[in-house]
This record gives C-alpha cells, structure tokens and sequence, in this order.
C-alpha cells in the first residue's frame, strides 16, 4: 500500500514522503492516526503544490534570516550583576535576560532562539549563538561585568 506521510514517523520517512507499507499497518495505524493518507494521483497532486509552497516560504525566511544577521554585525550587550567571591554571580544572566535586552536595541527575538547551553553564572566575555533560521546562526558577544562598589572582604 503506498501512502503519503502527513507528519515525520520514526524509522518509515519524513512528512511529504510516499512511502510503500504494509497493508495492515497503513490501514490499522497510520490512516487512522491521521499520520498518512492514500496515495493517490489527487493528493500527490496536493503534496507537490504544499511541497512547491514551502519551498517557497522557506527561502524567503532565509533570506530575511540573512539580513538581520548583518544587522548584528558589532551587537555586544553588557549586564552588571552583584558577585561574590571567585567572581561568581549571585544570579545568573538567561536567555530571556539576553532577549529582553536585544529588545531593548530593536531586535524582536523569541529566548527559545538564543542557544545558551545554561545560564550565565561568572564574569567575563562569552559569545552567544543566536539560530534566526535552520540554516542561520549569529553569534553576540556578551560581557557580564561586576556591579560598582562592591569590595570583597578577605
């Protein structure tokens, strides 16, 4: 039975494929589930117009992926944060921090685009993968500094 795949199935194929599976299990599981549909002349048809389509609007947010990346060329952010010894921060500097702050300077990015493995917890420089598309990524240069006036005791 061939079918076309409306969702990405493990081990089977990815969504927009024509697949050839058993006749059980497209009948009993697949169709079902809504995860496929029969492969008929009408809905491959369908599936190249949707295919044609993303393609489409994928590039285009490529290309917009692209120009805001120049627009990052020079972005470096600083946070000021309290810290203890060992230049440990008693907070940390996130995502959302980071996010709020590119807001701030005009940048619309969703935190869940900015990938920081974890948060920010000492002093210094570190640069900040930011993925604006699958295939675009910048990177931000972000100094998390000591707040004026605090002194450590020794």
């Amino acid at each position: 039975m061939e079918v076309i795949l409306k969702e990405d199935v493990a081990n089977l194929g990815a969504r927009g494929e024509v697949v050839t599976v058993a006749e059980g299990y497209g009948r009993n599981y697949l169709l079902p589930k809504k995860l496929a549909v029969k492969a008929t002349a009408a809905n491959k048809a369908v599936i190249e117009q949707m295919k044609a389509a993303s393609v489409r609007k994928s590039a285009k947010e490529k290309a917009d992926a692209e120009l805001l990346a120049k627009q990052f060329d020079g972005v470096s952010l600083l946070f000021t944060r309290k810290a203890g010894e060992n230049d440990a921060l008693f907070g940390s500097v996130t995502s959302a921090d980071i996010a709020h702050e590119l807001e701030g300077r005009g940048f619309n990015i969703d935190r869940r685009k900015i990938e920081l493995d974890q948060p920010l917890k000492s002093l210094g420089e570190f640069e900040v993968p930011i993925k604006l598309h699958k295939e675009v990524t910048v990177k931000i240069k972000v100094a998390v500094t000591k707040e004026a006036g605090e002194e450590t005791v020794t």
